[in-house]
């Protein structure tokens, strides 16, 4: 797994190692015994702009490194040449990182090039409509926010608790909106997730709390 990793990370310069020794070699001895080096440095020069460092990425995510994974996401200097579903998924993390350092323009932006990349499968398609309902909801723009959030929720989310989050957030809107009945009918559908996330079981007691006051 190391070693693969290292791979990744070294692959244009070991790439464009092999290329400079291929073609010395075809040039001196023959192309034919070229091949395999320029074969070689085809494959490490393409799949890194195909598919860049994302694997690091995640697992830097996974780690809870986050300045880790911005610097590897950092390093790719051309995201438009990713493989679709990749690039999809680069514009998807950059979007998350925006969230966390609170510019919720760029998050905005990089979720949009997200959806316009596509999606590698459905629950992920979901998570990008409920990104950008969070981002318009954050925003205060509630007609947004209400049309991912629902159009999200439609598609499917791949967990109980961002199916909860989004319920809630929707729940919360129909509040503001003072239409305490969909609320209540939000409410209901977030409590039957039966999330176990902290601060989704706090929201939900709270929200139960207040519309259990309102009609409805």
């Amino acid at each position: 797994m190391k070693a693969f990793n290292l791979f990744i990370l070294y692959r244009l310069p070991l790439g464009i190692l092999f290329l400079v020794g291929g073609v010395a070699l075809g040039i001196t001895i023959g192309w034919w015994e070229a091949t395999i080096p320029l074969l070689i440095a085809v494959i490490c020069i393409v799949t890194h702009f195909m598919f860049g460092p994302m694997r690091l990425v995640q697992e830097a995510v996974e780690a809870g490194d986050l300045d880790r994974a911005m610097g590897m996401m950092n390093k790719i200097a051309f995201p438009k040449l990713l493989y679709k579903p990749i690039r999809s998924v680069y514009y998807f993390m950059q979007s998350n990182m925006a969230m966390y350092n609170k510019d919720l323009d760029k998050a905005e932006a990089t979720i949009r090039q997200s959806i316009a990349s596509g999606s590698p499968m459905k629950e992920y398609e979901g998570m990008q409509y409920f990104q950008l309902g969070t981002i318009a909801y954050q925003k205060n723009d509630l007609k947004e926010a209400d049309q991912n959030l629902k159009k999200a929720v439609r598609m499917g989310l791949p967990d109980k608790e961002n199916t909860a989050a989004a319920l809630l957030t929707l729940a919360s809107i129909c509040m503001s909106r003072r239409d305490f009945k969909t609320a209540k009918d939000y409410l209901r559908r977030a409590k039957a997730q039966k999330a176990t996330t902290g601060q989704i079981v706090s929201q939900i007691k709270e929200m139960d709390k207040y519309l259990s006051r309102m009609p409805g």
